[in-house]
């Protein structure tokens, strides 16, 4: 072979170290001239904006409630004092003031029960029972009326048990219905395909906003003369259905990402097609959409906050009950806004970072 006028190959560069701070450094943040320029400017807008705020949320803030030092020190530093005397108001709404311990109780209670659910080792069929005993206790402490406890009506319920219950149940009662509903879209019966295809466009043609509105107002028009739900109830339901929707196409979306040789595969061993559903199409469909069942479940979280339009006042309709009910802490609710931020982004980070776990252990189930 005549090698005389093969054209030189000029040598790579070796690979860059990236092992360690340093290496880290140069494939995350300098990778090349414009990531590096980007690096540069990034910083020193965070150079410039990190000091400021913590300036004002930490050095110069006044933490007691002191309305003198506030107003005093509100052009230099923040007042969370308004936190510290509007909290009980923010967290359980118009709840009796001396009996807020039972909230307090029925919101840890909760928060229990679903971390308990996240935990591999409660996967069993006892799960179901705890939650039935556990909701059980929930409506007992907060609305009472039994054992000595008084009697709490639901349009005083609010604040942080508020918005807790309304999203666990919205969540657990949904995914069941979206499950149907996607299996339904894929249905080989017109009637039910229909049906389905129905609900889903007709629940996704409109806001949530206004499925609240009709679950608060206009249903109870359709009701028998003298007959009424609770209006926590209609509210459930309507943030249940709604959800369901949406869901559901996240859901589907999984279904069909499923072989159709798989399916195939089960008709001929005999698998009827609920079998094949449980034991063979779902268990893969449900895996493959973990990210955005997840982020299903978070904006059924956030969602929760449109409720104070029925006069359901949860944590963020609580909040600004507290303040606009008191003309001298309403110059601080931005302060509020960020008490109630924080307790969200806990939430919604602690049901992300849940997510990323789930979705660690299937792939470690994958490479086996």
């Amino acid at each position: 072979m005549d090698l005389a006028g093969a054209r030189r190959i000029d040598p790579r560069p070796a690979p860059r170290e990236r092992a360690g701070v340093v290496g880290w450094l140069r494939v995350q943040l300098f990778s090349d001239w414009r990531t590096g320029i980007a690096t540069v400017l990034l910083g020193a807008l965070l150079l410039w904006v990190v000091p400021q705020f913590v300036s004002w949320a930490l050095v110069n803030a006044v933490w007691t409630p002191n309305l003198e030092a506030c107003r005093a020190a509100q052009a230099e530093g923040a007042c969370w004092g308004v936190v510290a005397e509007k909290y009980r108001i923010i967290l359980f709404g118009r709840y009796p003031f001396d009996e807020q311990w039972r909230p307090l109780l029925a919101t840890l209670l909760m928060f229990g029960l679903v971390v308990a659910s996240c935990i591999r080792a409660f996967w069993k069929p006892s799960l179901a029972a705890l939650w039935a005993v556990g909701l059980a206790l929930f409506f007992v402490l907060m609305y009472g009326n039994v054992m000595g406890l008084s009697k709490v009506t639901t349009d005083r319920w609010g604040g942080l048990p508020l918005t807790i219950l309304l999203s666990t149940l919205s969540i657990a009662l949904a995914f069941p219905l979206a499950l149907l509903v996607a299996l339904g879209r894929r249905s080989n019966l017109p009637a039910i395909r229909a049906l389905c295809t129905i609900y889903v466009e007709l629940v996704r043609g409109v806001p949530l906003i206004s499925v609240l509105f009709m679950a608060s107002f206009m249903f109870p028009l359709f009701l028998p003369q003298g007959m009424t739900i609770d209006v926590l109830i209609r509210v459930l339901v309507g943030i249940t259905l709604f959800a369901a929707a949406y869901l559901a196409e996240v859901i589907r979306g999984g279904l069909q990402a499923v072989p159709k040789g798989q399916v195939e595969a089960a008709a001929t061993i005999g698998l009827s097609y609920w079998q094949t559903q449980r034991k063979i199409v779902l268990p893969q469909a449900l895996a493959m959409v973990v990210p955005s069942i997840m982020n299903s479940f978070i904006s059924i979280l956030k969602d929760t906050s449109l409720v104070s339009i029925v006069s359901l006042f949860e944590l963020t309709g609580s909040m600004d009950m507290a303040l606009n009910s008191d003309a001298n802490w309403k110059p601080f609710k931005l302060q509020a806004y960020f008490f109630i931020a924080l307790i969200y982004f806990t939430l919604c980070f602690s049901m992300s970072r849940y997510s990323q776990w789930v979705e660690k252990r299937l792939n470690q189930s994958k490479q086996r």
